[in-house]
């Protein structure tokens, strides 16, 4: 059974003309759809700029929103397809990556923010293997499949289950299943050499 939408009291004040409970889902959710964003597109200055245009088109978008998904489905559709375009104009407008190089330096502070969570007090070494890790974990994803990519972020990092992923990638539970597995061996085999792991393991 569908579960309700816990944002459909929102969406009814909304097409009501209410801009207030519109502000009140771009306040819930511009943390979760730039960090979406953000796994997207590597210049971490246009992230903000795309985030406001998904939330744009969705306030244009809502009067023909019926409902037939959850909200946030319906507004993570429209953050990555803007997200795509942004991509495509990057691509026309090769100038337009001077931040995405900066992020790239900053590639080997990946997982930074994991290591001060998780390396209070601990040996060097024990940071450096943090380091490590997180920066192979960064690297396997980005060098997943889309489809890989996109259903092991949904799954690991936006803690959706397996029926909302199949829901937001439109596609069979059995495909999504198939899709975490792959992408779960893909990383596990990067992280191998790091954990030691012995075959048939993932993380």
């Amino acid at each position: 059974m569908t579960r309700p939408d816990a944002d459909a009291p929102l969406i009814e004040r909304i097409k009501a003309g209410d801009v207030k409970a519109f502000e009140m889902l771009v306040v819930k959710y511009q943390r979760r759809i730039e960090r979406l964003i953000g796994r997207m597109v590597r210049d971490v200055d246009l992230v903000p700029d795309i985030a406001q245009e998904t939330f744009i088109r969705a306030y244009r978008a809502i009067p023909q929103f019926r409902g037939d998904s959850a909200f946030y489905t319906w507004l993570y559709r429209i953050a990555v397809n803007t997200a795509k375009k942004a991509l495509m104009e990057l691509k026309r407008d090769p100038l337009v990556t001077e931040s995405a190089r900066a992020s790239r330096d900053d590639e080997d502070d990946a997982g930074s923010r994991v290591e001060n969570e998780l390396t209070n007090g601990e040996t060097p070494d024990a940071v450096m293997a943090s380091k490590q890790i997180a920066s192979a974990v960064n690297f396997a994803i980005e060098a997943l499949s889309d489809d890989l990519r996109q259903a092991i972020t949904l799954r690991e990092i936006e803690g959706l289950s397996y029926e909302e992923i199949a829901e937001l990638m439109n596609c069979p539970i059995g495909t999504v299943r198939s899709r975490i597995f792959r992408a779960r061996e893909a990383i596990a085999l990067r992280l191998r050499p790091l954990l030691d792991t012995r075959d048939g393991e993932r993380w």
